[in-house]
């Protein structure tokens, strides 16, 4: 006979596999378009190693649909984020983790509009007659706006850190080990990993969209781990 206790346990798993999920989805979402926007020949001449001869050949359509898949990508990001806060024990803790979140999802579409614009400037202006001007256009416009990048990461970071800290210090639900299941740890080997590989598109992809591909792990991990949590 089914306890009284599973019966409870039924909906949080049912809940967090489609938190899960929909996380799953939201990297697919914003890995593919980070893929999209870059995958091709890694030869280069300038300051910016992703401004290659790759992305002079993007049909103008990839870069469109990287950019369209942003939108369902940050609320399917978004909904497995705020999941998370099921896991923090106190209110004044859930409330910081909520508002961090809040503020940290706000950049990932403008950080993600400001390289495909820039990519497909360049795209467009050695295609249309502009190839000597191409190269220090798209430079000059990343050096001008390069500030986008310090601020949006300043405010995507804390809320990974924070996560960090209230796993570590027992202030969640899932055990202290979990802190080292953190973004930030699978993006540190990932990007180790990718040191290791050859010059070829698929390490320029696999670069490009380092953080969803981190973000996978990361959800793929609190899913098993939560699983067996609502279990007990």
């Amino acid at each position: 006979m089914t306890t009284q206790y599973e019966n409870k346990g039924e909906p949080r798993k049912r809940g967090l596999a489609i938190a899960m999920i929909c996380g799953i989805i939201g990297c697919l979402c914003y890995g593919g378009g980070d893929w999209l926007m870059i995958y091709g020949d890694t030869a280069h001449s300038g300051r910016l190693f992703w401004l290659t001869q790759g992305a002079i050949q993007i049909a103008p359509w990839r870069n469109s649909l990287a950019m369209l898949l942003a939108f369902p990508g940050i609320l399917c990001y978004g909904g497995a984020l705020f999941y998370l806060e099921k896991f923090i024990k106190e209110e004044k803790e859930r409330k910081i983790y909520h508002y961090l979140n809040a503020f940290g999802l706000t950049p990932w579409i403008c950080l993600h509009l400001f390289y495909i614009m820039i990519l497909y400037l360049y795209s467009w202006m050695n295609g249309n007659g502009y190839q000597e001007a191409a190269l220090p256009a798209c430079e000059a416009l990343f050096d001008h706006l390069s500030w986008i990048v310090i601020i949006s990461e300043a405010l995507m970071l804390p809320v990974f850190l924070y996560w960090f800290y209230v796993v570590v210090r027992g202030k969640t639900t899932l055990p202290r080990w979990m802190a080292a299941g953190n973004v930030l740890v699978f993006y540190g080997i990932l990007s180790v990993v990718k040191s290791m590989l050859p010059d070829t598109p698929f390490r320029i992809g696999f670069t490009n969209g380092l953080m969803s591909e981190s973000m996978i792990f990361f959800f793929i991990l609190i899913w098993i781990v939560g699983y067996g949590h609502a279990r007990r």
